[in-house]
């Protein structure tokens, strides 16, 4: 048996199909994962992530300690609630994991780790805390549900209308803080939305309010396609500890401008750049008929490549997959995937897919 959430019992109350997912029996889907992802990307669907993990962390070295642990630079956080996506580095500059920091103050911060690398993460923060102010409070009293759709925030707000005030004018990726809850507009799935996170006592009751508003449950399963179409990357499939983010479309949460700060894995990458010839992460749409999904080879005319996530995308009826190959290729291009010992074309395309409802990719 693997670990529960706080909202387990009403996952299997509401007949949703349990699986495993790193350790914790978890719904993939309540009936129709293609219902589900439709849902989510026209109206609003709610999913269960309380098996993340939230870790605070509080001291007068908070700042420092961030700058020196991961690739991006938490100085550009200045406002209260404000977040950035970043990645956890080793030396190497394999990626352990990547995150999500949110910023209250220069000594006092709230990071969001992966289920399945929560405590390797937690364990590698602390062996870096030697010589720096800081005190780690992972809070696994704390449950976490994700609002995600078009209509999301205003079906929220009918469920709990006394958090508009506080929640109305948050920006993409800031949270605020409201009674005991965090409340981010943040999310995993290329719609607009919330991320609640709440003492595990109240989470039942805040799911069947939501429930109440109209807004229904949706699963693992139509969570991976979402996320895929947005082009957002999975960790253990896109990035891993033998990946590095500039080769897996994480550049952008690479912060090297300040030249004075020095974080884990920045030579590593510094090297890796200055070397040249990186491999690159592209999108791929698939022209013949087929799926495509991770693991299989994508041969090039610059030489070959691997799918590392792939999954027939229900907002386009098509296959797509994000794809490590060489340098060199680019949007347009056609290449071949290996699938089931054939090679089928398919077309070099620039993620994301489909976001705010809008496919962003019309080729066939």
């Amino acid at each position: 048996m693997g670990k529960h959430t706080p909202l387990y019992d009403l996952h299997v109350a509401a007949g949703a199909k349990i699986v495993d997912f790193a350790g914790w029996d978890m719904p993939i889907h309540y009936g129709s994962q293609l219902e589900e992802h439709h849902l989510v990307r026209r109206d609003a669907g709610m999913f269960d992530v309380s098996h993340m993990r939230a870790v605070d962390v509080r001291g007068c070295d908070a700042q420092a300690w961030l700058r020196r642990l991961i690739a991006n630079d938490v100085a550009k956080l200045t406002t209260p609630g404000k977040a950035l996506y970043s990645c956890l580095l080793q030396e190497d500059g394999g990626v352990i994991d990547d995150l999500i920091v949110y910023f209250f103050s220069p000594s006092h911060y709230r990071i969001v780790v992966n289920a399945g690398t929560a405590d390797k993460d937690i364990a590698w923060m602390r062996s870096q805390t030697a010589g720096f102010n800081v005190d780690l409070t992972p809070r696994p009293e704390l449950a976490m549900i994700a609002v995600q759709g078009p209509n999301a925030r205003a079906k929220f707000w009918a469920a709990f209308p006394e958090s508009r005030a506080a929640s109305e004018g948050l920006i993409v990726f800031q949270a605020a803080e409201w009674n005991d809850w965090l409340i981010a507009r943040t999310g995993y799935t290329g719609e607009d939305g919330f991320e609640i996170t709440l003492p595990a006592a109240q989470a039942a009751d805040a799911w069947n309010k939501l429930a109440a508003a109209g807004v229904k449950p949706a699963g693992l399963g139509a969570r991976d396609t979402l996320r895929l179409e947005a082009g957002m990357n999975l960790y253990g499939q896109d990035m891993d500890e033998t990946q590095n983010p500039l080769e897996s479309g994480l550049s952008w949460t690479v912060d090297m401008k300040d030249a004075t700060r020095d974080f884990i894995g920045k030579s590593a990458l510094a090297a890796r750049q200055a070397a040249g010839a990186l491999r690159q992460f592209v999108g791929l749409v698939l022209i013949d008929r087929g799926v495509l999904r991770s693991h299989q080879k994508v041969v090039t005319a610059q030489g070959s490549g691997e799918t590392t996530s792939g999954s027939f995308a229900p907002s386009m009826n098509q296959s797509i997959a994000l794809a490590r190959v060489p340098a060199g290729v680019k949007p347009g291009d056609e290449v071949q995937v290996e699938i089931r010992d054939k090679l089928l074309r398919a077309k070099v395309v620039k993620p994301s897919f489909v976001r705010n409802g809008k496919v962003l990719i019309q080729e066939k």
